[in-house]
């Protein structure tokens, strides 16, 4: 058996980024393309140590915690490629209309029993217009908020009026997900029935009402590296403050129900690059992790994770939340997250340009 060589000018190079963005700096396109394509094995567990370093250095030991209930489950009218919950698919998902509160706060309940963070109010439909539906939710989020005992998140499709999006801020939704899905280039093999535009639209709408950006994709729906990393600059250009990775986990009766999965060291290779793109954001570990990782789920956080979905998806089974506590114990880290409502994070204005470096965390 022969020895692979090493070319030392790679750990160079991936020291040079790394240092860079410990000091504050940033990856430029290129360079993020260049870790997004990285093949040799040594390389790649280089990258991961450098993506813990990056994690470590602005996030410390404190793991972002996330639980989601839907509210409204299947009959969606998107035909988003991915999805059971689509009506254009014979999938096995259950319907039913807009639950109660009850449900809300029993979902919160259970939340805060298990030290989540946040609960996130899911819909599967178009989006979310003026009228008794936005009034119906907002008085949910209103519960939610009272209640103490999660932090009030929702993803409720495209929003079109600014005065959707400053409703529910007035209701007190703190977080709202949206995902960008992938790249604009390949977002059309992804869902025809409405533009990646409006979704970057509806980002903008809340963001313009003061609550925070949820937003990231799916690995592994037949996009290239390159999507990858689009999907990763396009992300922190928008100013997310959480960035959910999900990888595909193929479902009967839909178009990606035939995907080949990826492999492990791929999906920690892309997160280490997410980390390496945004050094201070919340990179969350979401929907496919135990399906797609099996036993490799604990590396998430060696690749620069910062924040992991727990508790059951919109259709699929997670892993029990008291395994994943006790992931974190055995990790030595901590998910009491802080409440500080995302103050670590940039803010407009103070992202470096490309390539340059200074003292972390100091405006320019």
């Amino acid at each position: 058996m022969s020895a692979k060589s090493v070319d030392a000018g790679q750990h160079s190079r991936l020291a040079e980024l790394g240092q860079r963005v410990l000091a504050g700096g940033t990856v430029r396109r290129e360079e993020g393309l260049w870790l997004f394509n990285l093949e040799n094995g040594a390389d790649i567990f280089d990258l991961l140590s450098w993506a813990n370093r990056i994690r470590e250095h602005f996030k410390g030991n404190k793991i972002h915690l996330c639980s989601i209930v839907n509210i409204k489950a299947g009959g969606c009218s998107e035909n988003c490629r991915f999805c059971a919950q689509s009506a254009s698919y014979q999938t096995e998902s259950p319907r039913y209309g807009l639950v109660e509160t009850a449900a809300v706060l029993s979902a919160a309940a259970e939340a805060e029993a298990n030290g989540v963070t946040a609960l996130g109010l899911v819909a599967a439909w178009r989006g979310l217009e003026e009228g008794p539906v936005l009034e119906e939710i907002c008085g949910q989020l209103e519960e939610l908020k009272r209640s103490g005992q999660a932090r009030p998140d929702a993803s409720l499709g495209i929003i079109k009026s600014q005065k959707v999006a400053d409703r529910l801020k007035d209701a007190g939704l703190e977080c709202y997900n949206h995902n960008l899905e992938s790249s604009e280039r390949f977002f059309p093999h992804v869902c025809t029935t409405h533009s990646y535009e409006e979704r970057v639209q509806t980002i903008k709408h809340l963001k313009e009402a003061g609550i925070k950006i949820c937003s990231g994709g799916i690995l592994g729906m037949g996009e290239t590296r390159e999507d990858r990393c689009e999907l990763a600059f396009s992300l922190r250009e928008l100013g997310a403050n959480i960035v959910p990775i999900n990888i595909l986990n193929p479902i009967e009766g839909t178009p990606f129900a035939g995907k080949e999965p990826l492999a492990p060291l791929e999906i920690l290779k892309s997160i280490a690059c997410f980390r390496f793109i945004l050094p201070k954001q919340e990179i969350m570990i979401a929907g496919g992790r135990t399906v797609n990782l099996r036993e490799m789920q604990s590396m998430v956080f060696m690749a620069g994770a910062s924040a992991l979905m727990v508790g059951n998806y919109l259709t699929t089974l997670n892993q029990p939340v008291e395994k994943d506590l006790q992931m974190l114990k055995d990790l030595g880290l901590d998910p009491n997250w802080d409440k500080h409502g995302f103050s670590d994070q940039d803010e407009p204005g103070t992202i470096q340009p490309e390539g340059r470096g200074a003292r972390a965390g100091v405006p320019v």
